[in-house]
């Protein structure tokens, strides 16, 4: 990392970014090259749970190559200078990379969908066979992250 007197090493801090964050950015690559989208998701340590349709460009490009990139951020302030490139933001972030998954046994895809919700609410949620079905679940195994912020 460039700027070292940003980065975030910590896990439990790294963590935190993930827990707060809303969005996170998903970037995969084909031969046609990148497609980056966001999307809601899930975190529990070394995994990311994402809610997608069945069918579409994301899901046959993780069917082609499963490697994927992340990245979530959360911003705290906008920092006015006398002039305007002397402007600056406080945010923290987390990029990392993965392999995905499309999972298809409803109870790993129960689980996902959950964490998915726990992200966003702390209600426990039931979920119909149907809605299970007619949902894909993709599970993104973490294989490294670094964090970074300007506060």
């Amino acid at each position: 990392m460039r700027r070292s007197d940003r980065e975030v090493t910590d896990q439990k801090e790294i963590d935190a970014i993930l827990a707060g964050a809303r969005v996170c950015r998903v970037a995969l690559s084909d031969g046609n090259g990148p497609y980056i989208v966001p999307i809601c998701f899930g975190y529990e340590p070394g995994v990311l749970y994402l809610h997608s349709a069945l069918e579409g460009r994301k899901i046959d490009m993780i069917r082609a190559d499963p490697r994927c990139c992340f990245e979530v951020d959360l911003y705290d302030e906008l920092i006015r200078g006398e002039r305007p490139c002397s402007w600056g933001v406080r945010y923290r972030s987390v990029i990392g990379f993965g392999t995905a998954t499309i999972l298809t046994d409803p109870e790993e895809k129960k689980h996902g969908l959950s964490c998915i919700l726990r992200q966003y609410d702390s209600a426990v949620h039931d979920f119909t066979s149907n809605e299970v079905q007619n949902v894909a679940v993709i599970r993104i195994a973490i294989t490294s992250m670094t964090g970074k912020k300007r506060v």
